[in-house]
């Protein structure tokens, strides 16, 4: 037998028993990228019945550019195909790629971090059986994702060849991020980090790709972006096959490294060691305690959004360059329906409510980490002595507050300052108070969390629900022509145009009742539950 054969001993039953206890973990993935999809053939056709309604839509989607930063290129709106691949293709392929990067970690540093890989390395077990295990799912159940929803949407009334290359794009993202997580897995000093690296690869191959293709920069700059390759394959006007075989290629090269660098470091180590801290406790109060434990994803989230801000900011100042070369847009400017300031107050919208959906995140993290506390047994101990309950989670919910509030502001600041050098018709106070108007709707799906955590735990993963409907009906429902009712349960519906001559303000009133009744249902949850039930 040799050395490569042995490390990989029992990996085959150690594949079918992660199959059976965590490939249901990524059911969800394969149900909403599916629904996504399948949604989007089944819906077209009866909200845009004819070429006319399909036009203005086209029309309306050309006319705000953010769209494209989230969504890609809409090469054709005029079928339901091509409504589906401009909708879908990109984040179907986000959502997939999240799911294959939680089973890699979950299978490898997750289980070194709760002892259980220890247990396993006592038997019959080689060293990359593991990883192997973690890669080997993750790339099942992005085929399964793929499968399901392109046999699904085709069903549905797609087409058939359009419908299984989409879900093909969704399977090829999900196995180059399923390689990228199991280098950060060997990276990364816990399941954490490693989960943070992977994804912040994710977010950032995915801004590039949604900047350079909304700017129409040249070619080579979405060829040189991974991601960029399946937006090559342009489901429904092309069915180009050829570019999946790069994913393949990155993909093999990917988990290659991976295995290069899980031979070299040490069990339950990663390659970037974590520096020790101090032999003696400095924390005396638990606000210190609570920015002391999410330092650095804090330091993190504040690189992030400067780089958000920079990119909005200049995309920004090229929305002027970026319409006038658009000849719907044209047309609609033309026949004096809207005027550019108009567009150009749009854009900034989407583009800030976009910024305070991505700060909402943060702010769920910051909240997930108090239950991530909560089952390592490290908040019994601290609530035994004189710290008191409210004190201590309050200290967090203010923290994910305060977090998601600097966020905005900071990338909101820089939209402000780079849009007040480009003659589009909104000074920089103009796009300040847009900014600042959106921190209350961003505080409403923080609340959320803070009450799931804080009275439901058990039910942690809806801590997500509110970033998730926001950003649903937020950038997807007004394609679909939603109602009003329906689209005002994300928060940022709400959301006044601080530009405009009158400004309605109610919606801020409301919204910020939600949030002050969502917060008193956390706290009283925490304050009278059982820790870590």
């Amino acid at each position: 037998m040799t050395a490569a054969t042995a490390s990989l001993t029992g990996a085959r039953p150690l594949l079918r028993a992660t199959a059976r206890h965590d490939g249901r973990l990524f059911a969800p993935w394969v149900a909403v990228v599916t629904l996504l999809s399948a949604s989007s053939v089944i819906v077209y056709p009866w909200v845009f019945p004819d070429l006319t309604d399909r036009r203005l839509l086209a029309a309306s989607i050309e006319a705000n550019p953010a769209l494209g930063l989230v969504f890609g290129p809409a090469y054709d709106l005029t079928t339901v195909d091509g409504f589906n691949a401009w909708r879908s293709l990109a984040l179907g392929g986000f959502l997939v790629a999240l799911g294959a990067i939680f089973a890699v970690t979950r299978a490898t540093r997750a289980q070194e971090d709760s002892g259980q890989a220890e247990l396993l390395a006592s038997g019959v077990m080689g060293r990359s059986a593991r990883l192997l295990a973690g890669v080997a799912l993750a790339l099942v159940g992005s085929v399964v994702a793929g499968v399901v929803a392109g046999v699904v949407t085709a069903l549905c009334g797609g087409a058939w060849e359009a419908s299984l290359l989409l879900g093909a794009t969704f399977t090829a993202t999900g196995w180059m991020l399923a390689g990228v997580a199991a280098v950060t897995a060997q990276l990364g000093s816990d399941s954490r980090t490693a989960n943070s690296l992977a994804v912040a690869t994710l977010g950032v191959l995915y801004g590039l790709r949604g900047f350079c293709t909304a700017l129409d920069a040249p070619s080579w700059t979405v060829w040189a972006n991974p991601l960029g390759w399946t937006l090559e394959t342009r489901p429904a006007s092309g069915d180009r096959w050829a570019p999946l075989l790069l994913t393949v290629t990155l993909t093999l090269v990917l988990v290659g490294v991976a295995f290069v660098l899980q031979g070299r470091r040490d069990f339950g180590q990663g390659s970037i060691v974590p520096r020790p801290g101090p032999a003696r406790g400095t924390t005396r109060s638990t606000w210190r305690l609570a920015v002391r434990i999410n330092r650095a994803p804090i330091v993190t989230w504040g690189i992030t959004f400067v780089v958000l801000g920079v990119v909005f900011g200049y995309f920004t100042t090229s929305i002027t360059d970026v319409l006038s070369g658009n000849g719907g847009v044209q047309q609609i400017l033309a026949s004096g329906a809207t005027t550019p300031e108009a567009l150009a107050g749009a854009f900034v919208r989407t583009v800030l409510s976009l910024i305070g959906i991505v700060a909402a995140v943060a702010g769920v993290q910051v909240m997930l980490k108090v239950r991530a506390e909560e089952v390592a047994e490290r908040v019994e101990p601290l609530l035994a002595g004189a710290v008191a309950r409210v004190r201590y989670y309050a200290s967090h919910v203010v923290l994910a507050l305060c977090v998601v509030t600097a966020c905005v502001l900071l990338a909101g600041t820089l939209v402000a300052l780079l849009a007040s050098r480009a003659d589009i018709g909104l000074g920089s106070g103009d796009v300040l108070l847009q900014a600042v108007v959106t921190v209350p709707a961003v505080w409403t799906v923080v609340a959320v969390s803070v009450a799931v955590v804080g009275a439901r735990p058990v039910a942690s993963l809806a801590s997500w629900a509110g970033v998730l409907v926001s950003f649903m009906l937020t950038l997807l429902g007004p394609t679909f022509g939603l109602d009003d009712w329906v689209l005002g349960i994300s928060p940022f519906w709400h959301v006044p145009d601080a530009t405009a001559a009158a400004p309605d303000w109610s919606g801020l009133g409301w919204i910020t009742l939600v949030t002050a009744l969502l917060l008193a249902v956390g706290l009283r949850g925490f304050r009278h539950r059982d820790v870590d039930r």
